[in-house]
C-alpha cells in the first residue's frame, strides 16, 4: 500500500448485490477514498469493530436486517461517521424512514458517477484533501517555492476564464470541448498541487454533461479563487 494511502477517507460499503457494490466501490475509491465492503450486517459490524470509518454507504435493505437498524446499532455503540443510505426503491415513504433513522442523504440507484461523488464529497467535508497541495507542486517544480508561488497566480488567473468555458459548453451538450478544457485544467492542477480540483476534474471527464459534477467542479474553482481576495 502506498504510504500516502493513510491520509485519504475510510469509507464502509454495506452493499450485497456485486453488480452496485463494483460500481459503488470503484466510484468511490476514484475520489480518492479507501473503500471496505461489507455483504451484510454481520460483516459491517465486525469492520467497525475493528476499525474507523469516514463515511457509511449503506444500503437500505440487506440479507440480514435493513440499514436503518444498522444506522441505529453502530450509532448505539457510540459510532458519529455521516452515513448515507442508498436503494432502487422510489418513494417519500421509505426516504422519510431513513432520513429518521439518522441517514445524512438518501441516494437513488442508480445514480450517475457525478452525482455519487457531489454527495459523497458533500458529506466527507474537505479536511481530507487541501485546497493546495504543498509537497506535490515542491516536487513537480524542483523545490523552488518562489516558482510554485508565480504559477499559482497565474493559474488563478486563467481560472475564471476556464471556468466560464466549461460551463457553456456543458450547458450545450458539448462534451469535445468540456473535455478538451479539462485535459488542459487536469495538467495546470498537477503543476501548482491544486488537489481539489484535480478530484472534481476527474469526476466531471467521466460524465462531461452530469449537472451535479459541473457543480463540484465550480465550487472547486470557487474555493481557489477566494484564496486571492
Amino acid at each position: 500500500m502506498d504510504p500516502q494511502d493513510c491520509t485519504l477517507p475510510n469509507l464502509l460499503l454495506v452493499e450485497d448485490d456485486p453488480t452496485s457494490a463494483a460500481f459503488l466501490s470503484d466510484a468511490a475509491a476514484q475520489l480518492p477514498a479507501q473503500v471496505h465492503i461489507a455483504k451484510c450486517i454481520a460483516e459491517a459490524r465486525a469492520a467497525c469493530r475493528n476499525q474507523a470509518f469516514d463515511l457509511l454507504l449503506i444500503d437500505a435493505h440487506l440479507p440480514d436486517g435493513s440499514g436503518a437498524d444498522l444506522l441505529r446499532e453502530l450509532r448505539a455503540t457510540g459510532l458519529q461517521a455521516p452515513a448515507l443510505a442508498h436503494t432502487a426503491e422510489a418513494g417519500s415513504a421509505l426516504r422519510g424512514q431513513l432520513l429518521t433513522a439518522g441517514f445524512c442523504d438518501v441516494l437513488r440507484k442508480p445514480m450517475s458517477l457525478g452525482a455519487l461523488h457531489a454527495a459523497l464529497r458533500r458529506h466527507l467535508g474537505a479536511s481530507h484533501r487541501p485546497v493546495w497541495d504543498d509537497a506535490m507542486a515542491l516536487a513537480v517544480l524542483g523545490g523552488r517555492p518562489e516558482q510554485v508561488a508565480a504559477l499559482r497566480r497565474l493559474f488563478l488567473d486563467e481560472l475564471p476564464g476556464q471556468r466560464t468555458r466549461i460551463a457553456s459548453a456543458a450547458s450545450k451538450g458539448d462534451e469535445p470541448t468540456v473535455r478538451e478544457e479539462l485535459h488542459r485544467l487536469s495538467a495546470s492542477c498537477g503543476f501548482v498541487g491544486a488537489t481539489e480540483l484535480a478530484a472534481a476534474v476527474r469526476t466531471l471527464r467521466a460524465a462531461p454533461v452530469d449537472a451535479n459534477a459541473l457543480h463540484t467542479l465550480e465550487a472547486a474553482i470557487d474555493a481557489l479563487l477566494a484564496l486571492r481576495q
